[in-house]
């Protein structure tokens, strides 16, 4: 009995001895995957952060490149209107050279890239018409009125030679389109 003792107390020890070792190495595993779970957090947060400054850089870049295309583009407005005006010069100075007759000026120039009236932005696929005030070979504008039985004429002191979209033009047919406010003179009955 007391050798069956022994056996049994000596396997219960070896019994509790392995419990223990068990223990231990779970307890060891769970603090390894606790240090795992606290690098992967921070793993995470890193992330999180290199993500928002990517994002708050990306729309710093979308910002500076928007406001470097409304810089360029107003750049080259005034480069076009600065062009228009060398042009004019150089007409100027080869009619006083050539001794022509300068005509009467015309209309203040406009930016001819902008509809006169609504000012939209001419772009590749807008149509620009040019206002087709009726003229005679002096250069003189005519309006045309209906005076009883027939049409009368009489000059008027300036070509419209505006360019204006579709919506502020009208179409008088015979290919030939007026700006709004050509037409509103012409036909002051149709306001």
């Amino acid at each position: 009995l007391p050798q069956c003792l022994a056996t049994l107390a000596a396997t219960a020890w070896e019994k509790a001895w392995q419990s223990q070792q068990q223990l231990l190495a779970q307890q060891q595993e769970v603090a390894r995957l606790q240090e795992q779970l606290s690098r992967a957090q921070q793993d995470g947060e890193r992330w999180a952060l290199a993500l928002q400054r990517a994002q708050r850089e990306a729309l710093e870049r979308e910002a500076t490149r928007g406001a470097e295309q409304a810089r360029q583009q107003e750049l080259i407005r005034d480069m076009k209107g600065r062009l228009l005006e060398l042009l004019r010069e150089k007409d100027a100075l080869w009619q006083k050279m050539e001794g022509i007759d300068t005509p009467m000026p015309g209309p203040a120039p406009r930016n001819t890239g902008l509809c006169a009236h609504c000012h939209k932005d001419f772009h590749l696929l807008s149509r620009r018409y040019s206002c087709r005030w009726a003229t005679e070979g002096t250069g003189v504008a005519l309006a045309w009125h209906w005076h009883g039985t027939a049409f009368i004429t009489h000059s008027l002191s300036r070509l419209c030679q505006d360019k204006v979209c579709h919506t502020c033009s009208v179409d008088v047919g015979k290919h030939r389109r007026y700006c709004l406010l050509c037409y509103q003179q012409r036909h002051p009955q149709a306001t």
